[in-house]
């Protein structure tokens, strides 16, 4: 989809407050309420838009501990990988997942109330899993960046 640039500022407020009234994003991008509204539709029909959400402080709401993990399998195989990926996405813990290139599999950003929640999420889970050979724990001390917004 070509996205001009009513439509990328139309993008760019909802990332920034997505609460704003459509009367007020049509008013903040020149256009009548009644055509913004159309094309947000289209943004949220073609998957632009995946989603609407409150952004929430973790440790506002009592999780303290953040760390990214490197995770190395033993074998990778369809199998053993799709009940890897299961496992993961199923665990409240695992915020962000990525399977890359380098020496290790996947990152995984997880997100505990305390270190012992995160003892027990790789002993209880993690390293229960057949297809994990290890992981590599690093703490994150303090956040410097963060960003869920895409530039337009």
């Amino acid at each position: 989809m070509q996205l001009d640039a009513r439509d990328r500022r139309i993008l760019s407020l909802l990332q920034t407050d997505c609460r704003l009234s459509n009367a007020e994003l049509a008013e903040q991008v020149g256009m009548s309420a009644s055509a913004c509204w159309r094309r947000i539709r289209v943004f949220e029909d073609e998957g632009i838009i995946k989603r609407y959400r409150a952004e929430i402080s973790a440790e506002g709401v009592g999780f303290t501990f953040q760390a990214l993990v490197h995770v190395q399998l033993t074998r990778h195989n369809p199998e053993h990988l799709a009940g890897f990926v299961a496992a993961v996405e199923a665990r409240p813990e695992v915020q962000e997942c990525y399977a890359t290139t380098g020496q290790a599999d996947y990152y995984m950003r997880v997100l505990c109330r305390d270190i012992a929640a995160y003892n027990l999420f790789l002993e209880d889970f993690l390293f229960n899993l057949p297809a994990v050979a290890s992981a590599q724990t690093n703490v994150v001390l303090r956040e410097i960046k963060r960003s869920q917004t895409i530039s337009m």
